[in-house]
């Protein structure tokens, strides 16, 4: 772009003023405006974006606690005063990097704002080639969870035909699809959500052969024990606490625990201890936590997996799209209330 096509623009941002201990606010994130050059400075190999569309993610709540040095976490925290970095489908308006032009679209790690200036570092941004699937989708489906649910099914727990398969918070971005691919796998699957809406998604939107609600459970290990009464093979674990505790003792001999995530702990000023981990040696239990980014590599291999049984209906997905750049902190605030159904999201712009 030439300095004579140059314009300014305002550039709204939602600011993480400062660290946040227990369930965070509203009040934690503030919406302000600022403007932005739509063109980059001569020579740089930043990429301009604007940005579609952002998601929020249960991780984003380790980013806002306050850095502890002898804590380690897979996300950095957030810096104060300046945007909250999150994952989101955004277009390009100016580009100093050879491999993007003008108009192209990717996802990636964008400010929450309305255009951003990226840096483009190894797996940070992908380029979206096929078009032809929502472009909502590469916030879940297509991007972050959907290679987070692919890795932690299929690279960690290595299933097989006619194992046992429970998945925690499994209408959630990941979850709902821990469940399809372990169904295309041939094997038995249930789910725990947080509603009868979630509850009746997973069995008749997903597949999932039961579903139950936990908050209706005063014991989750009984009814785990209802409906795996021979065992749990693979638990796909997103939550955490008490569920993680009950989970153990119904797993099967060499059962494999993928650990994705621990919602149920993140707001907690004192987690929750688990009683039952001897249950890992007894069982030799297989209990791995991953994160997504050490697999990206594998993100053609998934694509080349995934986008076919999108396109035969094989796959379905459930959305929570919130409209507007202002709907975003209630959205992200959303998730730790289980307000979600489906991936949250919200629309900055659609073009």
């Amino acid at each position: 772009m030439t300095n004579a096509e140059a314009v300014t623009v305002t550039n709204k941002q939602i600011i993480f003023p400062d660290y946040v201990t227990g369930f965070p606010k509203e009040s934690d994130l503030k919406i302000t405006t600022t403007t932005i050059d739509l063109r980059l400075p001569e020579g740089s190999t930043s990429v301009l974006v604007k940005n579609l569309y952002l998601s929020c993610d249960p991780y984003m709540r380790i980013c806002m606690g306050k850095p502890d040095p002898l804590s380690s976490s897979l996300v950095p925290p957030y810096k104060t005063g300046v945007p909250i970095i999150g994952l989101g489908v955004s277009k390009v308006i100016d580009s100093g990097h050879p491999d993007y032009k003008k108009g192209d679209l990717l996802w990636g790690l964008v400010g929450w704002e309305e255009y951003s200036v990226i840096t483009l570092t190894t797996y940070s941004h992908f380029k979206i080639e096929h078009t032809d699937v929502p472009l909502s989708y590469y916030t879940g489906l297509l991007g972050m969870p959907g290679m987070t649910a692919y890795a932690g099914f299929y690279e960690v727990c290595s299933p097989k035909k006619g194992e046992t398969v429970f998945v925690s918070a499994a209408s959630g971005a990941v979850g709902q699809l821990v469940g399809q691919f372990a169904k295309l796998m041939g094997c038995y699957v249930v789910g725990s959500a947080g509603s009868k809406e979630k509850v009746d998604l997973l069995k008749t939107k997903f597949g999932f052969d039961d579903a139950f609600n936990y908050k209706e459970e005063k014991d989750f290990s009984a009814a785990l024990k209802r409906y795996f009464p021979e065992g749990i093979d693979i638990y796909f674990e997103n939550v955490g606490g008490k569920m993680l505790d009950a989970v153990l003792i119904n797993m099967k001999l060499h059962g494999r625990v993928a650990v994705c995530g621990m919602i149920s702990q993140y707001n907690l000023v004192d987690p929750e201890g688990v009683h039952n981990l001897p249950t890992i040696l007894y069982k030799r239990i297989q209990l791995q936590g991953f994160g997504v980014c050490d697999f990206y590599d594998k993100y053609p291999k998934f694509l080349d997996f995934v986008l076919p049984y999108i396109r035969e209906g094989k796959i379905t997905y459930v959305e929570d799209i919130a409209e507007g750049f202002e709907s975003g902190p209630s959205a992200l605030l959303g998730l730790f209330e289980g307000k979600n159904v489906g991936k949250q999201l919200f629309v900055v712009a659609r073009e």
